[in-house]
């Protein structure tokens, strides 16, 4: 059986055409990456893939999205697509389809993805707990937040959830000078504001502002490469902050969902940041939640490295819902 598998986030919407064995074993064939801005809805982008394939795509479905799921239409956080699940079929010449939070779609593939492409990070370097609940959260345009639930039978559950915009909880005078320069655009700032890509900008700025620096302003990618390339001190600072943040939130994450059987980064950003996590104080911040410290270090903490999460999870989800030979 063969899917059309996609991956839609702010930035870029992921196509592939994912081949499910009989007994669900998935394959994906070679992605494409279309931009969001260059595609006025996601049916053009649709039909500019198929083009690409030459004319005709599989009559299966399934769509990761970062977005609420549920209702007549779905909104996305970070671009203006719409989609209206009840005119799919039509409007795609699909005959079953699958819609998914992009988050819930790495939560699937964190389930079924091997334990070597599952990162150790901190905590005890043990598998993933085979019962009970993992806790599933990345950076990207946004922050995406999920968690999975465990059997041990084989079985599993995954709820979606918009974690990313709880909010944010300073715990040093850095962080505080970071608040403040949010708050003087948002009257409430959420942990996606401090934990995404775009928010190493005002982290950033918050540091120069610290030091009265005077720097140029600068997008989110060139400090991004230069902080993790040790080109620009500051820059390298603003990473480093970045890492503090993100492991604060995975631990706060971990506590609100009861993800003690694991915890697993994934998101664009978290793979881009494979190598410094390990060597940064997130592990620290993950585990510094004062009483319960010692229950902390005994979470595994992942980081999933499957080159393609969203995808493989977007065609997990289709069988979980469809069966393999849909």
């Amino acid at each position: 059986m063969d899917l059309v598998a996609v991956d839609i986030g702010g930035t870029h919407a992921r196509f592939v055409i994912a081949s499910v064995s009989a007994n669900g074993r998935i394959a994906l064939g070679e992605p494409e990456t279309l931009h969001t801005r260059d595609h006025a809805s996601f049916q053009t982008a649709w039909e500019d893939f198929r083009e690409r394939r030459g004319g005709s795509l599989p009559p299966r479905a399934s769509l990761s999205v970062a977005a609420p799921v549920g209702g007549e239409v779905i909104r996305f956080t970070n671009n203006p697509w719409l989609i209206r699940p009840g005119l799919m079929q039509a409007k795609l010449e699909v005959e079953s389809f699958s819609i998914v939070n992009d988050f819930a779609a790495v939560a699937h593939a964190a389930a079924q993805a091997p334990d070597e492409q599952l990162l150790h990070l901190s905590g005890p370097d043990r598998p993933l707990a085979p019962t009970g609940t993992i806790s599933v959260l990345g950076p990207g345009t946004g922050l995406g937040v999920a968690h999975l639930w465990r059997s041990g039978t084989g079985d599993y559950r995954v709820t979606a959830t918009e974690g990313g915009h709880v909010d944010f909880a300073p715990l040093d005078s850095i962080e505080d000078a970071i608040l403040a320069r949010l708050r003087m655009r948002h009257t409430r700032v959420s942990v996606e504001r401090v934990v995404s890509g775009p928010a190493i900008r005002d982290i950033y700025q918050a540091l120069a502002a610290l030091e009265n620096r005077s720097t140029p302003d600068e997008d989110d990618v060139t400090i991004w490469t230069r902080g993790l390339e040790g080109s620009d001190s500051l820059a390298a600072a603003a990473v480093d902050r970045f890492c503090l943040s993100l492991g604060s939130v995975a631990g706060d994450i971990a506590l609100a969902q009861g993800g003690f059987g694991g915890v697993v980064i994934a998101g664009g950003l978290g793979y881009r940041l494979r190598e410094h996590l390990p060597h940064s104080g997130f592990a620290e911040r993950f585990r510094a939640k004062g009483r319960f410290a010692e229950l902390m270090a005994s979470i595994p903490v992942k980081l999933i490295v499957h080159p393609q999460p969203g995808l493989f999870g977007a065609a997990a989800a289709f069988v979980a819902e469809h069966g393999a030979s849909s």
